[in-house]
């Protein structure tokens, strides 16, 4: 993290923290109380709460009373108005796994496209009190360590490296292998950090993620993130990341080339 701070000059900057202080109040009376859990999949376990339905429906409720020409995307009550030139991207809990589980691993992810491209987002913790925010040219933190603009790490080589993934189980049997000599030529790799992985590489403490399987609202708000704090976000073949996916991000784009080499081969 860097001293100091820069406010963004992004018009819809303030509001963020609108939504987030809404999304919060609606999710946290829930985490580590007695909730139902039910299962979005017939096979397979993809979980949903009641904290998540109300932390989109309370953003949601703002959105539209504040912004009625703004379309929404949000993960569990869908689509409004996506031809408008600013769009709210909502995840209520991304890491839904961990707030079923009482780890305090998992954001609120607030993101806005305009014009079709990631221009503003934030991740908001609120159990920690941490959020992280960026507007694609600066990126900042509020939480027990203050207020401050905060920045990615150097780092070009994957020997130096410290990675993040979710978890291996999320690539296919093409995908895992790449991954797995990747990280064996890693110096660090961490599981189980959903979206605050993103945040750490954007502040400074780690390298790179790599994911796949990505939803746009799994990654939208986290655009902005890192690349205000000066890192990289794409595919795995180099495109843009806005409608999820394969996924790769890192804090310096020398490292961000040498990780496109290698996870071309599974693209």
């Amino acid at each position: 993290m860097s001293d100091g701070f820069k406010a963004s000059t992004n018009t819809f900057a303030p509001f963020l923290d609108k939504l987030a202080n809404a999304a919060s109040s609606a999710i946290m009376p829930h985490f580590r109380q007695g909730f139902a859990v039910d299962n979005k999949w017939d096979t397979g376990f993809d979980p949903v709460t009641i904290a998540d339905k109300n932390g989109e429906t309370a953003m949601r409720a703002l959105i539209n009373d504040a912004y009625p020409d703004h379309g929404i995307l949000g993960e569990e009550h869908g689509p409004e108005n996506l031809d408008a030139e600013n769009v709210w991207v909502l995840d209520p809990i991304d890491g839904t796994r961990a707030f079923i589980t009482g780890l305090p691993t998992w954001g609120t992810l607030i993101g806005l496209k305009t014009a079709g491209r990631p221009s503003l987002g934030m991740m908001v913790q609120p159990y920690i009190g941490e959020r992280f925010g960026g507007d694609g040219s600066i990126a900042w933190y509020q939480g027990p360590l203050g207020q401050m603009s905060i920045r990615t790490r150097a780092c070009d080589s994957l020997e130096a490296a410290t990675l993040f993934t979710t978890t291996p189980a999320l690539f296919t049997e093409i995908e895992r292998p790449l991954f797995d000599r990747i990280e064996a030529s890693a110096q660090l790799s961490r599981y189980g950090t959903d979206c605050y992985a993103y945040c750490m590489v954007a502040a400074g403490h780690g390298d790179a993620v790599i994911e796949t399987g990505l939803q746009a609202y799994d990654i939208i708000a986290l655009v902005p993130i890192i690349e205000g704090a000066g890192g990289v976000v794409t595919t795995w073949t180099g495109g843009a990341p806005a409608d999820g996916g394969q996924i790769v991000a890192s804090g310096d784009p020398r490292l961000h080339d040498i990780l496109l080499r290698e996870l071309a081969k599974a693209a």
